[in-house]
């Protein structure tokens, strides 16, 4: 059976992506679990950039089979800001980004938003010269920025993202968030490759 290392420390991102992946034909493993403690800088003007060095940082560091994203809100009001500096809004010493984004949006009616995701596979030894060969899928899920947070799920910016039935990502069932989410869309379209070379000879 071979590993796949989800190329993350954050444990709300590795309990998400431990329902998303539960099905794949090999072990999913975390930095913690074999030992790699990684502080990757995120430089990138693109999610792509950002996941891409991610996964390739700790494809190298592991030799395994390595799966990163980089995620990020995108609202009307700002511009579709955030973006890719969604991670980093507001600055290092911010506790509460969902708050802060609510706050710098106020009470501007132009609410639409959208979650996007973008995931990059690390291939061991499969890119030129012996580096690893990195493929990058996407998935998206538009809907608005609330008024005001709710719901006790998710984490990140979910007590803030409406569904088009009034509820927000952190008011959904772990299982139908995974299913409309921007991460659940991204790894059902990476799924077949993550199939194919989970099951490949090692």
């Amino acid at each position: 059976m071979r590993d796949l290392l989800l190329a993350t420390a954050n444990r709300g991102k590795q309990r998400e992506f431990g329902r998303l992946l539960a099905g794949i034909p090999g072990r999913l493993v975390f930095p913690q679990d074999v030992g790699i403690e990684l502080d990757v800088p995120e430089p990138y003007p693109t999610y792509a950039g950002n996941a891409a060095a991610k996964a390739e940082a700790y494809c190298l560091a592991s030799g395994r089979l390595t799966l990163a994203d980089d995620s990020g809100i995108e609202v009307e009001a700002l511009d579709w800001g955030p973006g890719v500096v969604t991670a980093r809004f507001g600055g290092d010493d911010v506790q509460d980004r969902a708050a802060l984004l609510l706050e710098a949006v106020g009470d501007n009616p132009r609410r639409a938003a959208r979650m996007v995701c973008v995931l990059a596979l690390a291939t061991p030894g499969a890119g030129p010269g012996g580096s690893p060969r990195i493929e990058i899928v996407h998935g998206e899920m538009n809907g608005e920025l609330a008024r005001q947070a709710r719901g006790e799920g998710g984490f990140g910016y979910d007590p803030v993202f409406l569904q088009a039935d009034g509820r927000t990502n952190a008011e959904l069932p772990a299982d139908e968030k995974d299913a409309v989410s921007h991460r659940g869309r991204a790894v059902a379209a990476a799924m077949p490759r993550l199939r194919e070379l989970l099951q490949a000879p090692a």
